[in-house]
């Protein structure tokens, strides 16, 4: 593996690691938001930082392969001139570059998930990570630890598709307007606007995949078909369940795109060596 590639290795699994722990509590909220159960009867707010220890465990190799993911087909696809600076078709090498990189990362992040939510939304609180696990691994197999792949990439490659092209258009607005590269400050800044718009906009895709991921392996939604949750979801509450947990999703990943891309784009910074 080359230096750069190192870097941007290890600058994605020090922002992952630090924007998991800052921000689980929030998490948390807005998945008892969610849950069928409600969010009194799934833990209000107790319990806060329940489910944790998983969600540490594979946020390192989570965030790490997509940044490598995103960073290697960017600049692949970069090269060619139908997708170069210049061209229309620049922000659609950002789409894809992302995209993809979500789907190579939620094969490391859907299992934690799995065990995360449930951990979180449980009333009692009593029942361990590794128990959660045995648990799922016993009533359905390794495939219950995948529950909800389909929904989570379904949810994170628009999520993704709108988040980082609007983050990578504003700094090069910037770069553009100032004519000198943005500091890590300003590239969190753009990195919370662009993840606010995108976390409106993919809410009730969220609000699915929290659903299938929590159901019981009787219930319908545990089929895994996304758009008959949501239909199941709006029969049942409308719109506003829908965009139940909005409010700390947008504040949660807001806040957390500031906290991860700025992260990321210091430690490249402090990983690249001085000319």
């Amino acid at each position: 593996m080359k230096n750069a590639e190192w870097q941007v290795l290890l600058s994605g699994a020090s922002a992952g690691l630090i924007v998991d722990t800052s921000l689980y509590p929030i998490d948390t909220i807005k998945s008892r938001l969610q849950s069928h159960s409600g969010f009194s009867k799934s833990g209000g707010f107790s319990g806060l930082y329940r489910g944790l220890p998983p969600v540490l465990a594979g946020s390192v190799p989570n965030a790490a392969l997509f940044f490598v993911t995103y960073e290697t087909v960017k600049d692949r696809l970069h090269l060619y001139r139908p997708f170069g600076p210049r061209s229309s078709a620049h922000i659609l090498s950002h789409m894809i570059a992302a995209s993809l990189g979500e789907v190579v990362s939620c094969t490391v992040r859907v299992p934690y998930e799995v065990i995360k939510i449930r951990s979180q939304t449980s009333s009692t609180g009593k029942l361990s990570n590794m128990a959660i696990m045995k648990g799922i691994i016993a009533t359905e197999g390794l495939r219950g630890l995948y529950r909800g792949f389909s929904s989570t990439v379904i949810r994170d490659i628009p999520f993704s598709a709108i988040q980082y092209p609007i983050w990578e258009r504003l700094k090069m607005s910037h770069h553009r307007r100032y004519r000198k590269p943005v500091s890590a400050f300003q590239s969190a800044s753009y990195g919370a606007i662009a993840g606010a718009i995108a976390a409106f906009a993919t809410t009730p895709l969220d609000v699915a995949k929290s659903r299938i991921m929590l159901a019981e392996r009787s219930d319908s939604m545990a089929s895994g078909n996304v758009f008959a949750a949501l239909r199941d979801i709006y029969a049942e509450r409308r719109i506003r369940g829908l965009f139940a947990g909005v409010v700390p999703r947008v504040i949660w990943i807001s806040v957390g795109a500031f906290i991860f891309l700025g992260s990321y784009e210091e430690a490249i910074k402090i990983l690249t060596p001085k000319a």
